[in-house]
């Protein structure tokens, strides 16, 4: 293998597949990214089982061949070397990577490429397409809503329900539900996954701001899902397991309806939680009825308190209610529309939250009891 590539497009591919490399694994060949001539260029491919990502670097090529070198050891090394330069790599005796820049080489000890895992490439037809900007947004409004604790691994992942020419992605922890729906390009016959929220974050990494479609591609076997887009595969395996009934708990009716400036309400949420930190992490949101002023927003701890107001038009009776702070903080973060309206039935109801202008998107967080 030998071979020439731009300093500046190896970097980007070392760390778009670097995100998949595994940091804990038995295997040590998984610690490494695999590097491999293919259609006039670099291949790059990592993996840790769960997810693989490739990325093709353009290059010149003088002499086919693959091997796999230390991920971060390289990504590191190509780092540190100067934009704009010329990196030649040649694969010598013993699964020797020789890296030379300028007046600067180094050799980079490997393991034989046909101990690398093999990785689904692009091959089977399509299963849709879909705008990268409107899969992007749809996915930071709910990948974040996934639950991180293994003790239900289904809870881990993302429901992605295709049905005709619309996807609909649920995400749920036991605190909180985040649903959103997006048209697809290409209609399809009604199915749904579980995708593990963590491959569907590195997804949005590579997304691009642009119409340009993401091809979906679900492996027939309906045990990997593969990600395609100009330069970049993400294939990831598929949760198994029944996501739970998300739509049972999603409250029908409100008797409180309250609308009102994200931003303003985010901004009275974090130092409020700042003190809820050292007491639970519960903020309470206090709703006047209709008339009166907007929402206060409060937290109490032994180390102090905190009280905001925030304007809002309300309709419907006064409430208060607690909710932990950081679920609150993740919606208003995430979710970046002008105005939210929050609808709530009471202190012990679920309460929910809507995009003022985005019928397709809803999120529920579960209310906190306190004793007062």
């Amino acid at each position: 293998m030998k071979l020439s590539v731009m300093q500046e497009n190896l970097a980007r591919g070392l760390s778009v597949v670097s995100r998949a490399v595994s940091a804990r694994s038995t295997l040590p060949v998984l610690a490494n990214v695999l590097l491999k001539t293919e259609d006039a260029g670099l291949k790059l491919t990592a993996t840790n089982l769960e997810i693989g990502i490739t990325y093709w670097v353009p290059g010149k090529i003088e002499s086919d061949g693959a091997t796999t070198v230390p991920a971060k050891l390289l990504t590191d090394l190509v780092n540190s070397l100067q934009g704009g330069d010329r990196v030649d790599l040649e694969l010598g005796p013993n699964e020797t990577l020789d890296v030379r820049c300028g007046r600067f080489e180094s050799h980079l000890k490997g393991i034989d490429a046909d101990e690398f895992p093999a990785i689904q490439t692009t091959g089977e037809r399509p299963t849709t397409r879909i705008a990268q900007n409107i899969f992007r947004r749809a996915l930071e409004q709910t990948a974040f809503a996934a639950a991180t604790d293994e003790a239900r691994p289904i809870l881990t992942g993302v429901l992605c329900r295709f049905e005709g020419d619309t996807l609909t992605l649920a995400a749920a922890d036991n605190y909180r539900i985040a649903v959103k729906t997006i048209p697809v390009l290409d209609a399809v016959a009604e199915t749904s996954v579980v995708v593990p929220a963590r491959a569907l974050t590195e997804l949005m990494r590579v997304l691009a701001d642009s119409d340009e479609p993401v091809e979906i591609v679900l492996a027939q076997a309906r045990n990997q899902i593969l990600f395609h887009l100009e330069g970049v595969d993400l294939v990831s395996r598929l949760i198994d397991g029944q996501f739970p009934n998300y739509q049972t708990v999603m409250p029908k009716a409100h008797t409180t309806r309250a609308i009102l400036d994200r931003e303003e309400l985010l901004r009275a949420v974090r130092p409020a939680a700042l003190i809820a930190h050292e007491s639970a992490n519960i903020v309470k949101l206090q709703i006047g009825a209709d008339g009166e002023a907007g929402i206060t927003v409060s937290a109490n701890a032994e180390i102090g308190d905190h009280v905001g107001q925030v304007e809002a038009a309300v309709e419907g009776d006064g409430t208060t209610i607690a909710f932990n702070a950081k679920y609150l903080a993740d919606v208003l973060t995430n979710v970046g529309a002008e105005q939210f309206a929050i609808e709530l039935q009471g202190p012990l109801a679920p309460g929910v939250f809507k995009p003022i202008g985005d019928d397709q998107y809803v999120h529920v967080v579960m209310p906190v009891r306190t004793t007062s």
